[in-house]
């Protein structure tokens, strides 16, 4: 069985039964870990507390449509790597596809083999490009928001000049929100980002005390956002006046 780096985890999105079990079993084999859902609604759901590497999508499925399902998932995580597939192999329906933001395009029927290589390709490519930005970055580069300037190599915080104390926790979890602007973070994604070091109801804890730092009204945060079901979202672009 062939394995992939740290067991890629796959979500296979088809209303197809029979499709959808053939995939998921071979994905398996291929030594991927995998997830599956029968429905638009059903993805969210696993989406919701669950970090994918990949989504195969179908694009016919009864209420919400692959291709919109890909188009709102995009709109709030550009990077999330998206391969659709679909019974109409017409070009409009391909380039249709692609321009909702997703990585690749398969038309039914396919080899299974060719649709774990597809996989494998976009997870390298993605991984290639996340490593070039970070050693793009600029070491000193700060993110602003409001009166707040967030120093990522140092992860130090001031506001309108003065430096901010924050715990070693609160660092950690502001430079998380720093290095993701405006994109909706989970408390799991944030748990992996921080390798585990809080997770559930301390995130939760943490994210009310940097609240407390920030915002100037704390029970109606402008900078960080709840995104109900989702988590949080880091808004850059806003002023306020303290």
């Amino acid at each position: 069985m062939a394995e992939t780096d740290q067991k890629s985890h796959i979500l296979i999105i088809d209303d197809d039964d029979r499709l959808r079990a053939l995939i998921s079993r071979f994905l398996a084999e291929q030594g991927f870990r995998v997830t599956s859902a029968s429905n638009a609604e059903e993805a969210r759901q696993h989406i919701a507390g669950i970090i994918f590497d990949c989504l195969v999508v179908d694009v016919m499925m009864p209420g919400e449509s692959g291709l919109d399902l890909v188009r709102d998932l995009k709109s709030t995580s550009p990077s999330l790597p998206c391969l659709m597939l679909t019974a109409m192999g017409e070009p409009g329906h391909r380039l249709h596809g692609l321009e909702t933001g997703a990585d690749d395009y398969m038309t039914k029927p396919f080899e299974p083999q060719e649709l774990a290589l597809r996989i494998k390709n976009i997870l390298a490519r993605n991984t290639a490009i996340s490593a070039a930005a970070r050693s793009d970055q600029d070491p000193d580069a700060a993110i602003r928001f409001g009166p707040h300037l967030f120093e990522l190599t140092r992860e130090q915080l001031t506001t309108a000049g003065k430096r901010q104390h924050l715990t070693t926790a609160e660092k950690h979890l502001l430079a998380c929100f720093c290095r993701n602007p405006q994109q909706i973070l989970s408390r799991e994604q944030l748990s992996d980002m921080l390798g585990g070091q809080m997770e559930g109801r301390s995130i939760d804890v943490a994210v009310a005390r940097l609240r407390r730092k920030i915002e100037p009204n704390p029970s109606k945060p402008i900078y960080l956002l709840t995104v109900r079901g989702r988590g949080w979202s880091l808004e850059t672009d806003r002023s306020a006046s303290w």
